[in-house]
């Protein structure tokens, strides 16, 4: 249910950058589940390119507690990221999987009890795309905009920036100024 898609089947290493969704790729609406709702924070697109361009994996990791809340069902979370999908391609930029926690544990708890270590700030989203993906943890990262997503990212064994808004190109830019370029990046 919360897979999207399966991974395409690729066996070399690359660091990824795992991005939180609401806050970093679009403007945090709260429970965002329609492409209406969806408002790109600055520089989002262009900070997914760049990314792309510099050899990293792209994924999208959310915790959508609307679902266990009853506001929207998995079909739209689906729906929606495939039209965020689409519409970042047609701006030159690529997100390779995406991963969504629904569950909440005050909201339909036992429903999607299964899913509980995808809620970040537990690491479930990141550790199941980097075992459905060959990454390199070490060059890997993840940006969002919550402590909850440091923790993630900390319990994943990767490195946590925090976005606390502005332009995301020009953010992620820095970072990986400040980084040095793995192997795999070369």
């Amino acid at each position: 249910m919360p897979r999207l898609s399966p991974p395409v089947p690729e066996t070399e290493p690359r660091p990824a950058v795992f991005l939180d969704r609401d806050g970093v790729l679009n403007v945090d609406a709260g429970f965002a589940h329609r492409p209406d709702q969806i408002a790109w924070v600055a520089g989002a697109p262009a900070a997914v390119a760049r990314l792309n361009a510099a050899g990293f994996r792209v994924f999208v990791v959310t915790n959508q507690s609307g679902i266990a809340r009853g506001l929207y069902d998995t079909d739209a979370v689906e729906s929606l990221h495939r039209w965020m999908g689409e519409a970042l391609l047609r701006q030159g930029a690529r997100v390779d999987d995406w991963r969504y926690c629904p569950f909440h544990p005050d909201h339909q708890a036992e429903r999607f009890a299964d899913k509980a270590s995808w809620r970040k700030p537990a690491p479930g989203m990141l550790l199941d795309l980097m075992a459905a993906w060959p990454v390199d943890r070490a060059g890997s990262f993840m940006i969002g905009d919550r402590q909850s997503d440091m923790d993630a990212a900390a319990a994943a064994g990767i490195d946590g920036y925090l976005f606390e808004a502005g332009d995301l190109d020009a953010f992620t830019a820095a970072i990986l100024r400040a980084r040095p370029r793995t192997r795999a990046q070369e």
